[in-house]
């Protein structure tokens, strides 16, 4: 009884003394390498995503909005340019511009300027300018683009016309881009139709 006792005292005076344990912080989520790399997938994915919806909006904006502007020339005389067009069995072709338009340039750089460097006698002037002059198809009145986008009723840029020699539109104008998917299409028809109809005034 008494040895019982005695361990008795002395597991209670051990007891007293130790230091209680601290209760174990829970363990922080380890941030693994393939949770990282998923979310930089998804970061990137991202990105690309909104990169092709605004595949356009980039280029013809800011790119082009830094760039040098290409230009067409404008003929002194459209009639003079219409007839030389005509003489080789093609339309007169006149892009409707205004400075800063991504449309326009995008005519420009990927269909216009490559189809004139192949022969097409492709032209522009500028929707809103007072002070260029040029002979139009009237009797020897001095024009400016002002005066011909209201004798041609172009008052949206991008617009494109196909003019036979007397500066009649031979084939439906394209009037602002719709889709860019189908404007080097829409524009090889216009072409088709318009190439139809001087070559048969020709004959």
């Amino acid at each position: 009884m008494t040895l019982t006792l005695a361990k008795f005292f002395v597991n209670t005076r051990l007891k007293s003394h130790a230091k209680p344990s601290k209760p174990a912080k829970p363990a922080k989520p380890a941030s693994s390498s393939a949770q990282q790399l998923a979310r930089r997938t998804l970061v990137h994915a991202g990105w690309a995503a909104l990169s092709g919806l605004a595949g356009l909006a980039v280029p013809l904006g800011r790119a082009w909005a830094q760039a040098k502007e290409s230009a067409l020339p404008t003929p002194t005389s459209f009639a003079q340019a219409a007839r030389d067009a005509v003489q080789k069995g093609e339309p007169l072709v006149v892009l409707v511009s205004l400075p800063g338009c991504p449309w326009c340039e995008l005519l420009r750089r990927n269909y216009l300027l490559p189809m004139r460097a192949e022969g097409l006698l492709a032209v522009q002037f500028t929707v809103n300018d007072k002070t260029q002059r040029f002979e139009g198809f009237g009797p020897g009145k001095e024009l400016t683009g002002v005066d011909m986008s209201v004798a041609y009723k172009a008052r949206v840029t991008p617009t494109l016309l196909f003019l036979d020699a007397k500066g009649v539109e031979v084939a439906e104008r394209i009037t602002g881009v719709a889709s860019a998917d189908f404007l080097g299409a829409q524009l090889e028809q216009r072409l088709a139709a318009a190439r139809l109809a001087v070559r048969a005034a020709q004959k």
